[in-house]
């Protein structure tokens, strides 16, 4: 077997990036806009909104912007792959792609996307990383 690419951005990094991208999609519509109240007032219910000073929102896409270019092109890259626009095989392509469509909005585009966490997960899935390795620190 063939010996995998490096990575530049960290399994840890990513899968940070995925466990946080399905909380915030996890979240639902805003039900009440003009809500005065706060969230101990309604029973915690405007916490699973979707809104725009949304603290998960907030560190995710502070986080993503933190990510030295090169690691923001993996994340964009293993996304691709992902959703299968590539394989492992062809990773040196897929990510030059990806530096070409580099830009300063990488976490507005990722957060885009409702499959990201599965998109990422699945991707680091073929380069041999798991959640658990992460959680249980092996990496």
């Amino acid at each position: 077997m063939a010996e995998l690419p490096t990575l530049s951005i960290s399994p840890e990094k990513a899968y940070f990036v995925a466990v946080k991208a399905r909380q915030f999609q996890a979240k639902d519509g805003v039900t009440d806009p003009e809500s005065g109240s706060n969230a101990s007032d309604d029973g915690m219910r405007s916490i699973l909104e979707d809104r725009i000073d949304d603290p998960v929102l907030i560190e995710l896409v502070t986080f993503i912007h933190d990510l030295n270019d090169d690691e923001q092109i993996d994340l964009v890259a293993l996304t691709w792959l992902g959703r299968g626009d590539g394989d492992v095989e062809n990773w040196a392509e897929l990510r030059a792609e990806a530096a070409r469509a580099h830009n300063k909005r990488t976490a507005a585009y990722l957060l885009g996307d409702p499959m990201l966490a599965d998109y990422l997960e699945d991707a680091l899935s073929k380069f041999g990383h798991s959640l658990e390795e992460v959680e249980l620190g092996i990496l």
